[in-house]
């Protein structure tokens, strides 16, 4: 609710079609769900596998869309 760039992210991410699904999460009101990732920084993505599992992570504010549909691409 706070963080600038994540606003901005997301907006970029909605604006872009044919994602995953991707779930928002206010580290603030998930603290768990954080600790679980070993989130330190905002923002960051983090793609699972279908197990929960951590494949891979994007932190820091993407301006670049074709920079995040590639990173998206699993």
């Amino acid at each position: 609710t706070w963080c600038g760039p994540c606003k901005a992210m997301s907006k970029i991410l909605e604006d872009m079609d044919d994602l995953p699904e991707i779930e928002e999460i206010d580290i603030d009101g998930n603290i768990e769900t954080a600790a679980k990732f070993n989130i330190r920084s905002v923002p960051t993505l983090v793609v699972t596998a279908d197990d929960g599992t951590e494949v891979k992570r994007y932190t820091g504010a993407a301006q670049d869309r074709q920079a995040l549909r590639e990173f998206l691409e699993v």
